[in-house]
């Protein structure tokens, strides 16, 4: 099997910025270099060809005057290649009939009485045959010569001493171009690392105003905009909002934005602030007329009773019907108002509380009012299960939890109620086998008079929930610093809170 190599992130802007400033100080040091070893080439290459010219004029010209022999045979026909003016290494070949009859290389075995002593040696025969196949029309050649010599810079010549080929070497020529390009090699090397590591300071440093902006967007990020009253007093620094600059265009646009998100944000606090108060105060008004009404009705029935008044069944069911209609809308008000007080944070009553007893009470109280269910209950062995905890609220949280189960699955359903410790919290979980929760519902099952009927269904025939039990099960929760969730597939539907043990 292949190795399958991760994906590599993207690039940040200061190392694209750094890579594309060090790309084009390669480019421009490339063509810099390019340049500069095609020109002193080409200056190389004239300086030979013109030391290839005096040569060859005096191979073809007469001999230079001299007092006696030169040693190593400078009056010979192939005498130039020892004389003045040819540097070492010199070859030279004498043609005759187009066949190259005789040919020599200068050589320096060592140190005379008078200076270095230059000698002429023979070539063979396939330095020879390399010397004869350089074309003969009188302009300069580069041609290799075997045997260790290298390449050479050639010319055919004729004059009144006959027809020659003379050739001076290019080993100097490209000791001094490969030089020329180590060095540039290893400027622009230099200069490159030089440039990376000031880029990268420079980029930095200008980037700066960048960073402060994505600061501030991250610290904007970072706040509760969903819910609650939210303080957006973060703004970009005035220096990283100048119009003026690219940066500054940037902060000065969110700037704006993050004005045009507070004036939404207050709003919309305020919208809600109005909503809760009338929540609230209706819900607080609400509660006499209720209990006036409730009063009266179970008066009357009281008078019945006593044989006082006789009223007909009509009436009585009428009576019935008020006295149970304002019991339910009694429990609403309760209900409304506790999510009311409980967004705008009215603080609970704290203490060290122990959920077992909370649990068992729990599920006693489930069992009288569900007769057709099975209950379990799962209690941890020896542990702590204390928290501290508004006790009341959180007894409320899970009679809802299971009064959720009883009103929302058939007869003959098992539910049960477990406690269980995890790390930093205490955890309670109601599950039931029922019909579960459709997925499209799953989202909104916390929500306010969010009801699931279409699925779980009723057993008691009533006329419906008031769809805030878990609402409030989950405003008590979050109140205690705690979360809860929901997990349901046909046959299993599992509600979990979770409460800190520690504030």
């Amino acid at each position: 099997m292949g190795v399958r190599l991760r994906p590599r992130g993207p690039w940040s802007l200061r190392t694209r910025l750094v890579l594309s400033a060090v790309g084009l100080i390669a480019v421009v040091c490339a063509v810099i270099g390019t340049v500069t070893t095609i020109a002193f080439r080409s200056y190389l290459y004239e300086q030979v060809d013109e030391q290839l010219l005096g040569v060859s004029h005096r191979a073809a010209g007469p001999p230079p005057t001299a007092p006696g022999p030169v040693p190593g045979g400078f009056d010979t026909p192939l005498g130039f290649v020892i004389g003045p003016g040819a540097p070492l290494r010199t070859v030279g070949a004498l043609v005759v009939d187009g066949e190259v009859t005789s040919a020599s290389v200068s050589a320096q075995p060592g140190d005379g009485p008078y200076g270095p002593r230059y000698l002429a040696q023979p070539l063979d025969a396939a330095q020879t045959a390399a010397l004869a196949s350089v074309p003969r029309d009188g302009d300069p050649h580069t041609v290799a010569l075997p045997g260790g010599l290298g390449d050479y810079r050639v010319q055919y010549t004729s004059g009144k001493r006959g027809d020659f080929l003379t050739g001076v070497p290019l080993a100097e020529l490209q000791n001094s171009l490969s030089t020329l390009v180590v060095v540039e090699l290893s400027v622009t090397a230099a200069g490159l690392v030089a440039a990376s590591l000031a880029g990268t300071v420079l980029v930095r440093v200008a980037l700066r105003p960048l960073r402060r902006v994505a600061a501030t967007a991250a610290q904007v990020s970072r706040l509760p905009l969903h819910s609650g009253e939210v303080a957006l007093d973060h703004r970009v620094p005035e220096a990283e909002a100048d119009p003026r600059t690219e940066v500054g265009q940037v902060g000065a646009a969110i700037n704006h934005m993050l004005d045009h998100v507070h004036s939404a944000l207050d709003a919309r606090q305020r919208s809600e602030t109005r909503v809760r108060q009338f929540v609230a105060d209706a819900s607080h008004e609400l509660r006499t007329p209720l209990a006036s009404i409730r009063g009266y009705a179970e008066l009357i029935r009281w008078a019945e009773e006593r044989g006082s008044e006789e009223h007909g069944p009509d009436t009585r069911h009428a009576l019935g019907r008020i006295e149970s209609e304002s019991v339910r809308m009694t429990g609403l008000v309760e209900d409304l108002l506790l999510l009311a007080r409980l967004d705008n944070g009215r603080p609970l009553s704290y203490e060290s509380t122990d959920l077992a007893p909370l649990v068992v009470d729990a599920v006693s109280d489930a069992r009288a009012a569900g007769p057709g269910h099975h209950w379990r209950l799962e209690l941890p062995g020896p542990a702590d299960t204390k928290v501290p905890a508004d006790g009341a609220r959180l007894h409320q949280v899970l009679v809802n939890l299971l009064a959720n189960a009883r009103t929302h699955t058939p007869p003959g359903t098992t539910v049960t109620a477990r406690l269980h410790e995890a790390p930093g919290h205490a955890v309670v979980e109601v599950e039931d086998d029922g019909p579960g929760i459709p997925p499209e519902l799953l989202p909104s099952v916390f929500e306010r008079f969010a009801r699931g009927d279409a699925s779980r269904s009723r057993a008691d025939g009533s006329a419906g929930s008031t769809g805030l039990g878990l609402a409030i099960v989950r405003a008590v929760t979050l109140a205690h610093g705690g979360d809860v969730t929901v997990d349901s597939v046909p046959g299993r539907t599992l509600f979990s809170v979770r409460i800190p043990r520690t504030r």
